[in-house]
């Protein structure tokens, strides 16, 4: 069992199991941390021009400032769910609330780009403290299986919603205030949950955890993150031999890593848990659902503003719209499976997220508004409802004691997931993008922005029916990781004999 203290302490018996408005007012104070950390993923976008202006960094430069936060966040996951695991997970959360605090102070009044990656790179250490946390908590503040699946979906609503929300509250600051408002936004949230979380969070570590392995630590950071910036260089570029040197290199370290952990006693990651179907399987579907949904973000972007013309402030407002679809198909998803078989609900989310990206291959560039949004609400819808199930169903398997270390490597496989996605389908989309502009000239042959800086006319029309061909062709492969998804559901996550519970065997 795991060691539980402060106000949640000494609940035991199966009468006092059930929540109360404590355990949900708890939930209501990690949520908002969860929601500005991933908000910090793509809050820079439209604060990279004013930063540029500031502060004049080089192209590198920038390409740090926007990174180097997710780096951060990646490598470290693995090492903070398994360090809070040790010393246990509200202390973890107060010491990440106070290192995002600080570093978005920081960060605010950062006066060279080489000090702003520095403190991006702290916020990323913070908030790797805080992510796997969260949701490791949920395990020990819900203990009824129906409220847990409730409040998992709530925490996979709001990290999915984090991302979106992004760019529209750094578009709205940067209209009234300077660049380094969106950093300060971070700190009432941070304070409240200073303040809050020692009165409301238990104290829950491993009873008996053994020595933090250091070594092991170092290679999942060194292992990650050269294969997350592999991948990304590799979408960017195109194949080139550094980064593919690169990924093979990261990989080798994660063989390593995993090696080392089977001769531990006490790993940082727990390789029984993963062989087990019902957390293994969920990983690996989260995974395909993150790819999916990573992938197609990049080429929805640039869909809104180039071919449709909407400004950068309007793309991200319209961009909301879909995520509607998280707030209908999440409910319906934990709905459904209280009265059916856990892993076929999950296999008919994906399955309906495979038809709003099939939908997807249909846009032309003539194509209404409307029927774009409504594809991307329907693909999210399916896919939310099937990953909150999937969060959930890991975060149960799971040992109490170590749910923190199951939450990261959940959350690890989440990042792993995004970086492949943008990857596979950018290439996908870019390959098409090409042979669609053979004849163009060689800036507008490569990118969308560089056929809208260097050609107009009929030739600027050419290259947005290629890229909008290249996106048709990138939501086939969407569809189809949603389908193999969904079979992985049906193969894995199904339970073998009746009932309709989630499987826990191998």
């Amino acid at each position: 069992m795991d060691t539980t203290t402060g106000p949640l302490a000494g609940r035991t018996d199966p009468a006092a199991r059930r929540a109360g408005r404590r355990e949900w007012t708890a939930l209501a104070v990690l949520m908002l941390p969860l929601l500005l950390v991933s908000m910090d993923v793509s809050v820079l976008y439209f604060a990279i021009p004013f930063i540029s202006e500031d502060l004049a960094p080089s192209s590198t430069q920038q390409l740090w400032i926007l990174d180097m936060y997710g780096f951060v966040l990646a490598g470290l996951l693995i090492t903070m769910g398994a360090l809070g695991d040790r010393i246990g997970r509200r202390r973890l959360v107060l010491a990440g609330a106070s290192v995002f605090g600080l570093a978005s102070v920081a960060a605010a009044y950062a006066d060279s780009p080489q000090l702003l990656i520095a403190v991006r790179a702290l916020l990323g250490v913070g908030g790797a403290a805080l992510m796997p946390s969260t949701l490791a908590l949920i395990r020990n503040l819900f203990h009824d299986e129906k409220q847990r699946a409730t409040a998992v979906t709530a925490w996979t609503g709001v990290m999915t919603a984090g991302i979106s929300f992004g760019p529209v509250v750094s578009g709205a600051l940067l209209e009234r205030f300077w660049w380094g408002s969106v950093f300060l936004v971070n700190l009432p949230a941070m304070l409240l949950l200073l303040i809050l979380a020692p009165l409301l969070l238990p104290e829950v570590r491993h009873p008996s955890p053994g020595r933090f392995d250091w070594p092991s630590a170092l290679l999942s950071l060194a292992g990650l993150l050269p294969v997350i910036q592999g991948v990304k260089e590799l979408a960017r570029d195109g194949a080139e031999l550094l980064p593919v040197l690169m990924i093979m290199a990261g990989f080798s370290l994660l063989y390593v890593f995993i090696r080392r952990q089977s001769r531990l006693a006490h790993p940082l990651v727990d390789l029984e848990l993963l062989r087990r179907r019902s957390y293994g399987g969920a990983v690996l579907a989260n995974l395909f659902a993150i790819a999916a949904t990573i992938g197609m973000a990049v080429f929805l972007t640039q869909y809104l503003q180039s071919v449709l013309g909407k400004s950068p402030f309007e793309a991200a407002l319209w961009s909301l719209v879909p995520a509607t679809g998280a707030f209908v198909g999440a409910p319906a998803g934990a709905v459904l499976a209280r009265r059916f078989d856990r892993g076929a609900v999950m296999a008919g989310g994906f399955g309906v997220s495979a038809c709003g990206f099939g939908a997807l291959a249909w846009v032309r560039t003539d194509s209404p508004l409307w029927f774009t949004l409504a594809a991307c609400a329907v693909y999210t819808s399916g896919l939310v409802a099937a990953m909150a199930l999937a969060n959930e169903l890991a975060l149960g398997a799971a040992p109490p004691e170590r749910a923190g270390s199951a939450a990261a490597v959940l959350e690890s496989g989440q990042e792993l997931g995004g970086a492949l996605g943008m990857a596979v389908l950018g290439s996908v989309g870019a390959a098409v993008y090409r042979h669609g502009m053979a004849d163009a000239p060689a800036a507008a042959r490569e990118t969308l922005g560089g056929a809208v800086a260097s050609v107009h006319g009929n030739a600027l029309d050419a290259a947005f029916t290629a890229f909008t061909r290249g996106l048709d062709y990138a939501a086939l492969g969407a569809a189809l990781l949603m389908a193999g998804a969904a079979l992985l559901a049906l193969t894995l996550l199904r339970a073998r004999r009746g009932g309709g519970s989630a499987p826990s065997g191998r």
